[in-house]
């Protein structure tokens, strides 16, 4: 037997204890991970939402929401699925950072509920009044910001509170569309603005941690010897890009037909593409999964570039430059990171199958078609539809392929894979 050591003569030792990722739960096995029910109804929402705003602006079908159908529309992609979609990530990856047990069982059921009660409410607005509909709908993100605040401060995890302000941001963002839905403020454009500003940031901050460092493991393991990897991330010149990227998007919520938006938002860009290209974006062609991930960054170096672009050489409209952000960017790295989660939360190989490659490729038909839409001219509404049918496969299919997994106890001999 060893004996420990003296504490007279040495210094105490902290234990060595593995994360705790995951704890027994005898409860449905959906409710065993935040990510599993949250990537399941963001995907489901997202792909039902996309057809009944099609049929009310090409159509004319009257959803019974007090919110102007363009604002309904903003809305219910950021504050809807994509806020679901930053729900099942922070909650799986946040029992990473904080090595504390996950949010399970019947606390999670009832976040999740108060996600699904301000879906509803929003869309039956007209009908239950706008007071009722923001309280429902306001619901879910303060109490999910009040969880992960606890997650964090418990766990002494002050690297990443930078998600408490995001969170914050889209409270305050849903709240300002809320107040226009009352008739308290002309607020609501802004308010999906900074609700996008957030989601943009998040991939800028996410996307940059995650991607060179998949990059690096897997050229390393299947590319030995290979000379140039992946820059580290987080260097200065991560943290300047990111700055620049805070001034043109903080620039662009405030006011986005400025002059020094648009330049700032070039600079941006740019700044962007430079940060991509450090990270060996084409040695990853022969990985699905990693590839999609370089190329939702990519839609957003490209939005960033179209955006400041439009004020000095107007080539597209500047619709344009907002789908590029929106389908481009959010739609393809929400996809990239729930299929990578997905399959290695529970337990399957990290390998993109058939199915998982024909979403990656419609999410980017998609995003490519809502882009050059309006060089449609009279085919214009043709290439929305082609658009939002390529997005609502997507995210259907992932439904459907990745369902039975999320709702699946871990397969056997899995382990967890940290986002």
């Amino acid at each position: 037997m060893v004996s420990p050591p003296d504490a007279t003569t040495s210094p105490p030792q902290k234990p060595k204890t593995a994360i705790p990722r995951y704890r027994p739960h005898t409860g449905p096995a959906i409710l065993s991970a935040g990510f599993r029910p949250f990537f399941l109804g963001s995907s489901l929402w997202a792909a039902a939402a996309i057809p009944l705003w099609l049929a009310a602006y090409a159509a004319g079908l009257a959803v019974p929401t007090l919110l102007p159908p363009v604002v309904w529309h903003a809305h219910e992609m950021v504050f809807g699925y994509a806020a679901a979609t930053v729900a099942g990530f922070l909650l799986t990856a946040i029992p990473n950072w904080t090595g504390r047990m996950p949010l399970q069982g019947m606390p999670l059921a009832a976040l999740v509920g108060l996600w699904a009660i301000g879906r509803l409410a929003v869309l039956i607005s007209a009908t239950i009044g706008a007071p009722l509909a923001a309280i429902a709908d306001l619901g879910f993100p303060l109490v999910f910001l009040l969880v992960v605040a606890r997650e964090i401060l418990a766990g002494r995890n002050w690297r990443n509170l930078p998600m408490l302000v995001a969170l914050s941001l889209l409270l305050a963002g849903n709240l300002l569309v809320h107040l226009a839905a009352l008739g308290i403020a002309d607020t609501a454009e802004l308010g999906n603005r900074i609700g996008l500003v957030t989601l943009f940031m998040l991939i800028s901050i996410v996307g940059g941690r995650i991607i060179p460092s998949f990059t690096r493991n897997w050229l390393v393991k299947t590319r030995p010897g290979l000379a140039r990897l992946p820059a580290p991330p987080e260097t200065r010149l991560d943290l300047a890009v990111l700055a620049v990227t805070v001034l043109a998007l903080a620039s662009w919520a405030a006011a986005p037909d400025a002059a020094a938006t648009a330049a700032a938002a070039l600079i941006a860009g740019v700044a962007m593409a430079l940060r991509l290209s450090r990270w060996r974006g084409l040695k990853t062609w022969r990985e699905p999964l990693l590839l999609i991930l370089h190329i939702g960054y990519g839609w957003l170096a490209l939005g960033l570039l179209l955006l400041g672009l439009d004020d000095f050489v107007p080539v597209l409209p500047t619709t344009a430059a907002l789908h590029a952000l929106t389908v481009g960017a959010v739609g393809t790295m929400t996809l990239a990171v729930m299929t990578r989660a997905s399959l290695g939360h529970t337990g399957r190989p990290l390998t993109a199958g058939p199915g998982t490659r024909v979403i990656y490729l419609l999410i980017t038909l998609a995003a490519a078609l809502r882009v050059l839409s309006p060089l449609a001219g009279d085919q214009e509404v043709l290439a929305l539809t082609l658009a939002g049918a390529a997005w609502s496969t997507a995210f259907g299919l992932f439904a459907i392929l990745y369902g039975r997994a999320l709702a699946s106890p871990r397969a056997e001999g899995g382990t967890a894979k940290p986002i």
